[in-house]
């Protein structure tokens, strides 16, 4: 029964990593992309990860997912953040559709194009 449940685990985990792989190739913009990388290949290394607790259930291999998937949890949206930013800053283009842009009046923003004009 367990490995069952470990096989599907892992197999769970392997289609959202390709998931965010084709995410990353498919979607039209950097903003997308991030969205796909970020959600889809955490949720699957979360997975992937509860699948070797479950194969081996020794104290370290738990201490160490744990700490992997925490790594994961505080660093894969803080990172997709600032690469959104810089993005933003950069003006890097969009893809159509967008209805908003709600950094668009920030003040980092406007300083930066002062800078500029000067």
């Amino acid at each position: 029964m367990m490995e069952w449940i470990v096989s599907l685990l892992l197999i769970a985990g392997s289609l959202f990593m390709l998931i965010a792989a084709i995410g990353v190739v498919k979607l039209p913009d950097v903003y997308m992309r991030m969205h796909a990388i970020t959600k889809a290949a955490s949720l699957g290394a979360i997975l992937m990860l509860l699948a070797v607790v479950l194969w081996h259930p020794q104290w370290i291999v738990v201490i160490e997912s744990l700490m992997v998937v925490i790594f994961v949890i505080f660093t894969a949206p803080i990172g997709t953040h600032m690469i959104g930013r810089v993005a933003h800053r950069m003006d890097v283009p969009k893809a159509e559709g967008y209805l908003m842009d709600e950094l668009q009046d920030e003040p980092d923003r406007q300083e930066a194009e002062g800078e500029k004009s000067l």
